[in-house]
């Protein structure tokens, strides 16, 4: 079987993919995947990666980490990952300003954590007033390459966010506020796919043949970039926690409560269409062999305790058997069972790999297998995405864009329009998912 069509199995496993056939009907149906739809994902992953890999840089080169150096080296191989996509719009003179401005400034986080380690107010405002200058310099190169499609002002805005986001992150966890900083890290890892929104919408505006006058902001597209949000977030949790319980690390308890917040909101969203049965059937089986079973293999791996290693990988290749047998059953294996349990068992397989390599102090691996796990749960919004849109092509007709959704603006607010996005996704699948649940149900009277 070829890796595009594991991953794309794979990803639909993760979030459900619907079950109930619809007739596609004689007319043309919206689509997830267009040029600009796809301009948008890539840059949904490789921002909010930049601002995952920030967030753990700062705060591992705080602790004195033995990673540190690694994760810096991602950080600033995410900023040369930029550059081909830069370059694919702007050309290579364009491609190559954005990467000088975009790699020099994640060297600015060294001066903010030195002045953080030494309690130097001077060392920290001049730090400040490096970030303010990468802020000023970037935006006004994205108004004008973007010839005005995206204002300097409403760039400068963004950006001027997203780097509060940053430090907000880091100076809440240097404090000890670990639920507050969990909090605003997971608030400004939304805001990263508000930016990208903007950013694709100008260029495709700007350039709307190279783009086969396509749109990024179709309701297609923002089904798309709502799931590529979930999925990421959910691995980048996945990843941080289980360092966290390994090194028995003082805010452990937060990255799982992150992870744990991150469960319940598809929880609610199933709760809220069929009820509490249904909610708690979700629970068990995603946090049982799931997400209880990382946290296991982290703790058993930190204790020496081989059985317990074994028993937990065995969890975690049993939620593998068990999502794909029965996703194959509730579709009537047109999403074949065996395609779906090779999907699954990849995604975990990143996942060990990337704490195995932890854990044994190959850092180098540890972060490659991230980026790469990182990079694999982006197949989630064309593909799940893809297959609701097919189902329900009349809810993603361009002309049904709710009036709720939001402006494709990169201004403060994007924290409370980012958790209506998220609820908004989560709703349409828990919609989806309750058919699942309960059809498994039936099959097991």
């Amino acid at each position: 079987m070829n890796m595009k069509k594991i991953l794309i199995m794979m990803m639909a496993l993760l979030l459900f993919i619907p079950t109930m056939a619809m007739a596609a009907g004689e007319k043309s149906q919206p689509t997830v995947s267009t040029p600009a739809a796809d301009l948008r994902s890539t840059l949904d992953q490789l921002l909010s990666e930049h601002y995952v890999l920030a967030v753990m840089s700062m705060t591992k080169k705080f602790d004195g980490a033995e990673d540190a150096e690694q994760v810096q080296a991602a950080l600033n191989q995410n900023a040369k990952d930029m550059t081909p996509a830069i370059e694919s719009v702007y050309g290579k003179d364009g491609a190559a300003q954005f990467e000088e401005i975009f790699l020099a400034h994640n060297s600015y986080t060294d001066s903010l954590v030195e002045a953080a380690k030494s309690g130097d107010e001077n060392a920290r405002k001049e730090a400040e007033a490096e970030v303010q200058e990468f802020v000023d310099e970037l935006s006004a190169f994205l108004g004008t390459a973007t010839e005005g499609n995206l204002p300097e002002a409403a760039a400068k805005e963004a950006l001027r966010a997203h780097e509060d986001d940053v430090m907000k992150t880091f100076d809440l966890y240097t404090e000890g506020k670990y639920e507050e900083a969990y909090t605003a890290m997971r608030e400004g890892y939304a805001r990263m796919f508000t930016i990208s929104k903007a950013l694709s919408t100008a260029i495709v505006a700007q350039m709307p043949e190279k783009f086969e006058n396509t749109k990024a902001d179709t309701p297609a597209a923002e089904l798309r970039s709502n799931l590529n949000m979930l999925a990421s977030e959910h691995f980048a949790l996945a990843a941080i926690s289980m360092q966290k319980g390994f090194d028995g690390a003082e805010d452990y308890d937060f990255a799982t409560w992150a992870e744990d917040m991150h469960t319940a909101d598809f929880k609610a969203a199933i709760v809220s269409i069929y009820g509490e049965e249904g909610g708690a059937q979700f629970e068990k089986v995603w946090q049982s062999e799931h997400i209880t079973a990382q946290a296991d293999l982290a703790a058993a791996a930190a204790q020496g305790d081989e059985e317990g290693i074994k028993a937990a990988k065995e969890s975690l290749g049993m939620f593998s058997e068990d999502f794909g047998a029965f996703l194959g059953a509730a579709t009537e294996e047109n999403l074949p069972t065996a395609d779906a349990q090779a999907a699954v068992k990849g995604h975990e397989d990143t996942v060990i790999s990337t704490f195995d390599s932890y854990a044994a102090k190959d850092y180098d691996a540890a972060y490659t297998s991230f980026r790469e796990g990182y990079a694999y749960m982006y197949g989630v919004g064309e593909a799940l995405g893809g297959a609701i849109v097919k189902q329900m092509p009349d809810k993603f007709m361009a002309e049904n864009m709710p009036s709720d959704m939001p402006k494709t603006g990169m201004g403060g607010a994007a924290d409370n329009q980012s958790l209506n996005i998220m609820l908004a996704a989560l709703a349409g699948i828990a919609a989806l998912t309750g058919a699942i649940v309960f059809r498994k149900k039936a099959m097991n009277k």
